[in-house]
């Protein structure tokens, strides 16, 4: 029996927890804290998981086994768990379900303030006299706690677990101001306690029926005391309890009532080029056998199989056939055949299709095995028509894309030998005028025209002769370039390479001692803030394929540059966001590393979005004015328990300049670079 796997910490999903236990449901439920776990009801059925995962290893986790479902059963306010859950299921075959929070009805107490964040919410208590009861929790401590107008003054009240009083007790809140109490709360129980610590203003979430809202605006009211909410803005969708259930029930029913034997077997089979000739055997024998043929018209139309054959080969078109045929089937294991051009693992639709398929039987909506045969590739066959060997070549497709031109380039710029899928004679065209334009002139394309057709021919072009081709049809190229460009082991790339105008850029030897100190790695998701020319994205995006890079810039005119220079460079793995941070962050992949080359002023308050999406993430920040030097001592300041390896260099470089007959040293302007690196549990072993 599959399981199903659900992220608590809440009432909610202990709640749940319980029911599918009560249900008989196998489930894995995932805490964050060892309180978490304690109130959890032990049964056969349930395994628990404690400990906070981010989004890479929430992916690991889930891909470790092959749950049933995932429920997300988070609090309503923890946006970012939510979000790595989501950015951890993509691409899996996994169906997602969030249980939303019933709220609380609209309150008519006339003394309710709502504010949209932490911070708005702190500075308007300043204005307010006498003890405040703090009931957010202990993770936004410090928006309260930094300064002593507040902290002496407030009461927090936490769930009685050793990190939520740590978390207080290093925010500079003494043991006596701390009330480490588990829910519920009833109104009576509230306003004993604002009662007994002589409270005179409340701070709460907008937390719903089962975070005791209702209750505490009540013993609120009755005590005429002010409440400030911090609203809750997340998005209001997902599932009821019930609703959940329900789905759970359906869904374990249909996992585990399949028929024994699959209504289809379904085979997802690469035909090579075309010709019959270059079928394999396997996939002959399995097309011969076929009840049911789908795939495109050209592919499908030499074959009869034993029932029907349809020209379907999207998922839009072939699930939708498959389930109205199910419903029509009195008998089981009938053969599906979809065909697909080329080899079915190379640059073929046949992987999207499969994720789709096999969701479908995993939610049972489908009863099939899936199957998936190779073809023969028109690179592979084009190799050996040619004698030449395709391991140490660079492949690469431009089949049904826009704006390829600077990515090829690039590569044919860097290696002698390039195998290349084209859409036909208008992409050989563009090549020859690409490579004219950018003194390719003395590359030979070699295309394999119609390849196993009877038509079929090698063609030996120039980059002229590609320019005059008119011929249409199917074409495979191999591009051979004898004046490969060196390619640097290292980077560093000049500053005259950027297109720059009068935006502000990191200098080159500034900005290689600023990628150094991120420490990168492969799947790195990296923030470059300020972005201005886009020097670092680059720079950063050329390391590796695997690194994605979101430039984030304000200004118009240097958005459009990071743009220009991205494609001057052919970095595909920059996304450009105009937006001033930190707006824009929030529906951005979790960040591993952060770079911040410009604040505009509100280094705090990137700090802080940055802290909230990673409690580990890798930090530079580069300041030139004392304004932003000060700004960047704050922030050392404000996390000083919170991060590690804390490193501050000032770089001043010299670049000699011609002065008649004489090279004379000009100074630039000195920089300071900070790096560290965020400590969710707040160890202190940094260093300066």
């Amino acid at each position: 029996m599959k399981e199903v796997l659900i992220f608590g910490g809440t009432t909610e999903g202990r709640r749940l927890s319980e029911y599918l236990a009560e249900a008989g449901i196998a489930h894995t439920i995932c805490v964050a804290t060892e309180y978490g776990e304690q109130v959890l009801k032990e049964h056969s059925l349930v395994k628990v998981h404690q400990g906070r995962m981010q989004e890479q290893e929430i992916r690991t986790f889930i891909k470790e086994k092959d749950y049933a479902a995932v429920v997300d059963a988070t609090h309503p306010y923890a946006e970012v768990i939510t979000q790595n859950i989501k950015a951890a299921l993509e691409g899996l075959p996994i169906p997602y379900y969030r249980l939303q929070r019933k709220m609380a009805e609209n309150q008519t107490y006339e003394k309710l303030y709502y504010f949209d964040s932490h911070e708005e919410c702190a500075l308007a208590l300043e204005a307010v006299n006498g003890n405040i009861l703090l009931t957010t929790g202990s993770k936004e401590l410090i928006v309260y706690t930094s300064k002593e107008i507040l902290r002496s003054r407030l009461y927090i009240r936490v769930l009685p677990s050793m990190e939520s009083i740590r978390l207080c007790e290093e925010k500079g809140i003494s043991g006596k101001q701390i009330l480490a109490l588990q829910g519920p709360f009833s109104a009576e129980l509230n306003e004993a306690i604002f009662r007994q610590y002589n409270i005179t203003c409340i701070v709460t979430k907008e937390s719903g029926i089962n975070g005791g809202f209702s209750e505490k605006i009540q013993a609120a009211k009755n005590l005429d005391i002010p409440v400030f909410v911090i609203s809750n803005t997340t998005k209001k969708d997902g599932l009821s309890f019930v609703e959940i259930c329900s789905v759970m029930n359906k869904l374990y029913t249909k996992i585990n009532e399949k028929k024994n034997k699959e209504i289809f077997e379904i085979i997802l089979a690469g035909t090579g080029m075309g010709a019959k000739g270059n079928l394999t055997k396997e996939a002959e024998q399995e097309i011969a056998q076929a009840d049911i043929i789908l795939g495109a018209e050209r592919m499908i139309s030499k074959y009869e199989p034993k029932l029907e054959k349809r020209p379907y080969y999207l998922a839009s078109q072939i699930v939708p056939y498959l389930r109205e045929q199910q419903d029509k089937m009195t008998e089981t294991g009938k053969k599906v055949v979809i065909l697909f051009s080329g080899d079915s693992g190379f640059y073929s639709g046949c992987e999207k299709l499969y994720q789709s398929l096999k969701q479908e039987v995993e939610q049972g909506n489908l009863s099939a095995s899936l199957h998936i045969l190779p073809g023969i590739s028109s690179i592979s066959y084009l190799a050996s028509s040619i004698g030449v060997s395709y391991h140490d070549a660079a492949i690469r497709s431009i089949h049904g894309k826009r704006d390829w031109e600077q990515e090829i380039l690039v590569t044919v710029k860097q290696n002698t030998k390039t195998f290349l899928l084209t859409s036909g004679v208008k992409d050989i065209q563009a090549l020859g005028r690409l490579f004219l334009e950018n003194g390719l002139e003395k590359c030979v394309i070699i295309a394999g025209y119609q390849l196993t057709y009877p038509e079929h021919e090698l063609l030996e072009l120039s980059v002229e002769a590609c320019c005059k081709l008119t011929k249409e049809g199917l074409y495979t190229c191999l591009i051979q370039n004898p004046d490969v460009e060196a390619k640097l082991l290292t980077h560093g790339k000049a500053d005259e390479d950027f297109i720059r105008d009068k935006v502000p850029m990191t200098k080159e030897e500034v900005r290689e001692v600023s990628i150094c100190k991120l420490r990168l790695q492969e799947d790195s998701v990296l923030y470059d803030i300020g972005s201005g020319t886009g020097s670092i994205a680059v720079e950063a995006a050329c390391l590796s394929e695997s690194v994605r890079v979101f430039a984030i810039e304000r200004k118009e005119e240097a958005f459009s540059l990071i743009e220009s220079n991205c494609k001057r460079f052919g970095t595909r793995n920059v996304a450009v966001i105009q937006a001033f941070a930190p707006e824009g962050l929030e529906k951005l992949p979790t960040p591993t590393h952060a770079f911040i080359g410009g604040s505009g002023g509100n280094m705090k308050e990137i700090m802080a979005a940055l802290y909230q999406k990673n409690p580990k993430l890798r930090v530079v920040m580069n300041a030139i004015s004392i304004e932003t030097i000060c700004e960047m001592r704050e922030v050392i300041e404000a996390y000083k328990d919170n991060m590690k390896d804390l490193d501050i260099v000032q770089l001043q470089a010299s670049k000699a300049k011609m002065i008649g007959d004489y090279h004379l040293m000009q100074a630039q302007n000195p920089v300071w670079i900070c790096s560290f690196t965020f400590l969710e549990n707040g160890e202190n072993n940094k260093h300066i």
